[in-house]
C-alpha cells in the first residue's frame, strides 16, 4: 500500500490527500508535526534528505518527496493529468507557477499568521509575502475569467494544485473578495466528487 508522510493542514500535503481521495487509491497517511520538527529526525531524513514534508512511499521502499512531482506521479494515466502534449505541459506550468510564485508567498503568509501567531519581529517579511501573494491571485484571476479550469476546460491536478492553499488564503490574511472569477473556481473544486476539506481528511485520519 503506498504511505504518505505529512501534515493534512500543509497544503502541500492536503493536495495529494485529495488527489488520492478522488482517484480512490487506497494509502496510509503518516501524521509529522512540523512544529515539533519531526521531519528533522535521523529517521525522517533518510527519506528526504530535504526534510520536508510531504513524503510518498512505494512499495520496494522508495520515497518521492515534492507534492507536485507525486501529483504528476499518481495522476499519470487518469483523467486529470491531460494526454495531449501541449495541455500536458500547461499542466506543468501552472503546477510550476504555483510552487514558484505562488506557494512561497500564500503559504508563508498563512504559516506566520496561523502558527507563529503573526510576531512583530515577522511583520516586515509578512507584508512582503503577502504583495507576492496578490499577484499571485490577481494572475489567476485573470485566466479564470477567460476560463472555468486552468487546462483544457476539465478540472485536472493543475487545479488541485492551486486550489491547496489558495482556499485557505484567507488564513494568510488575503481578503479573495476582489477575485470573483477566483472564488467561482474555489466552489467548482469544492463540487467535484470525492472532494473534502482539510477538517473533514483529519476527521477521517484521527478515526483511523
Amino acid at each position: 500500500m503506498l504511505k504518505v508522510y505529512g501534515d493534512i493542514y500543509s497544503g502541500n500535503c492536503y493536495k495529494l490527500k485529495l488527489l488520492m481521495t478522488q482517484l480512490g487509491l487506497p494509502h496510509a497517511w503518516v501524521h509529522m508535526d512540523i512544529l515539533k520538527k519531526e521531519t528533522r529526525t535521523a529517521e525522517f531524513l533518510a527519506r528526504n534528505p530535504n526534510g520536508r514534508v510531504p513524503v510518498l512511499e512505494l512499495p520496494g521502499g522508495v520515497f518521492l518527496p515534492e507534492s507536485n512531482a507525486i501529483l504528476h506521479y499518481l495522476a499519470e494515466g487518469s483523467p486529470l493529468l491531460p494526454r495531449d502534449r501541449l495541455e500536458h505541459a500547461q499542466v506543468l506550468q501552472w503546477m510550476f507557477f504555483e510552487q514558484y510564485s505562488h506557494e512561497p508567498y500564500i503559504a508563508t503568509s498563512r504559516y506566520i499568521i496561523r502558527y507563529l501567531g503573526r510576531p512583530p519581529e515577522q511583520e516586515a517579511r509578512l507584508l512582503e509575502r503577502v504583495a507576492g501573494g496578490r499577484a499571485a491571485l490577481a494572475v489567476m484571476e485573470q485566466h479564470l475569467q477567460r476560463h472555468d479550469w486552468f487546462v483544457g476546460g476539465t478540472y485536472t491536478i493543475a487545479d488541485i494544485a492551486l486550489y491547496a492553499y489558495s482556499h485557505v488564503a484567507h488564513e494568510g490574511g488575503f481578503d479573495l473578495a476582489p477575485y470573483p472569477a477566483l472564488r467561482a473556481w474555489l466552489a467548482r473544486v469544492a463540487s467535484q466528487p470525492g472532494y473534502a476539506g482539510m477538517d473533514e481528511f483529519d476527521a477521517a485520519i484521527q478515526a483511523g
